[in-house]
């Protein structure tokens, strides 16, 4: 018993060491470049963590420098990850109502090709989308960056929110549909409604997509008032003439921020639309 005892002790201990050091990988360098953001001078290495002393002039420099059109580059970025999350939610749940609560020719064939197509990189299609987007005359424009980002929404998501809107009785469905309800009724009137985690899961993991996505934005966009907030921020920092690094810590700091609130305040709803939707497929 006593050896039992031990041994128990012995993983339980070797489990918070491993979390432990797991938490300190992850927070550190969070950490850093949240102190770094308010440290003097254009450099992030420094012989400690915290700094000497405390300055807001990499905030200031954001907003105030001619070069560097952080305040554009931010509603554009709100933009783009806006429309892009509407369409692309909105998209996905059309597809996941359609292939849950219907039964139609072709239905598995569909949930195949939508498995299928998820387990590709998004990169291998760059080339085929910049040319379609140059032959439609849409390079260097936000249109294109919404299309993109909400047209492949329904890769990601449908067999989550499918699984989720199969967890909703259909008898929800046939007595809407005695009293008189339309398809479309049903889906906003009763479906909506009892999905709001599945929604809010899907919402903020479509938003975060195009809010951090460096990539495609940077092949479509050219010109500089056009570009997102990865895109500039990369530019801070790509040349040896250009190297702000604790600028850019401070823009990192302010593009975390508004994630970050919002996973915090929705946690609970993000949990609950996932496991849900994966309880059930």
């Amino acid at each position: 018993m006593n050896g039992r005892k031990a041994r128990k002790g012995v993983r339980l201990g070797l489990s918070y060491l491993v979390l432990i050091i797991l938490s300190i990988g992850a927070v550190y360098p969070a950490l850093w470049v949240v102190l770094g953001s308010f440290r003097p001078g254009k450099s992030l290495y420094s012989k400690t963590l915290i700094p000497e002393s405390f300055t807001l002039e990499h905030y200031r420099e954001l907003f105030n420098s001619q070069s560097i059109l952080f305040g554009q580059w931010y509603l554009n970025t709100l933009k783009i990850a806006t429309l892009s999350m509407i369409i692309g939610v909105f998209l996905t749940l059309l597809t996941s109502y359609a292939l849950s609560r219907f039964r139609f020719r072709l239905r598995k064939t569909a949930l195949s090709t939508i498995l299928i197509l998820g387990m590709f990189p998004g990169f291998m299609s760059m080339i085929a989308i910049y040319l379609l987007l140059k032959e439609w005359h849409l390079l260097d424009t936000h249109l294109a960056l919404v299309i993109v980002y909400a047209a492949g929404a329904p890769l990601g998501g449908t067999f989550i929110a499918k699984g989720f809107l199969d967890t909703i009785p259909r008898t929800l469905d046939e007595a809407a549909k005695i009293d008189g309800a339309s398809n479309w009724m049903i889906f906003t009137r009763i479906i909506l409604p009892l999905s709001r985690p599945m929604i809010t899961y899907m919402a903020l993991t479509q938003f975060v997509g195009p809010w951090v996505d460096y990539i495609f934005a940077r092949l479509v966009l050219r010109t500089k008032e056009n570009w997102t907030l990865a895109v500039g921020l990369y530019d801070m920092v790509a040349s040896n003439q250009n190297t702000n690094f604790t600028a850019f810590a401070a823009g990192s700091v302010l593009i975390a921020v508004p994630i970050t609130i919002l996973f915090i305040f929705l946690q609970r709803l993000l949990v609950d639309g996932l496991t849900s939707g994966a309880s059930k497929g």
